[in-house]
């Protein structure tokens, strides 16, 4: 079971790249959207977030406890649901999928407007948190943006 919460939480091993492993889960998951994601009904692609946030918590949790770190870098199925928020319902545009990954990665990294406080919460909850608001930020961003384009 272990292995199982280590392969998840990793997205297959993408988390053990030495360089930008979360950058690289973001573009992958950006990627993934854009040539097939986007053909998901709302209902479909909802739920698949839905999935992602319990069962990255528990991946995550199951793995940062083995390894005894709080919030491991390797960890990258946090950055996979932070991406796919703000592309939820977004026109498979190559500008708008790009904005949604640089917006979201800039808010990961920087962790404005509260979004640093969200990792105090204990395990899987902290380490999801932080990208989940990271992802509803971009979201709001992008969605502004269409409204008045």
């Amino acid at each position: 079971m272990k292995w199982i919460s280590c392969l998840f939480a990793t997205l297959f091993g993408v988390g053990f790249f030495p360089i930008a492993p979360g950058t690289i889960a973001s573009f992958i998951t950006a990627a993934a959207y854009k040539f097939y994601l986007y053909k998901f009904s709302w209902s479909v692609y909802l739920l698949l977030i839905v999935a992602v946030f319990i069962l990255g918590s528990i991946a995550a949790s199951k793995y940062a406890k083995s390894i005894n770190k709080k919030d491991p870098r390797t960890v990258v199925i946090d950055e996979v649901l932070g991406q796919l928020l703000p592309l939820f319902l977004l026109p498979s545009d190559w500008g708008l999928v790009i904005a949604a990954f640089i917006l979201f990665r800039f808010f990961d990294i920087l962790k404005p407007l509260f979004i640093k406080k969200t990792e105090s919460f204990p395990w899987g909850w902290g380490i999801m948190l932080d990208d989940v608001l990271a992802g509803i930020y971009t979201g709001i961003i992008i969605n502004i943006y269409l409204l008045i384009k």
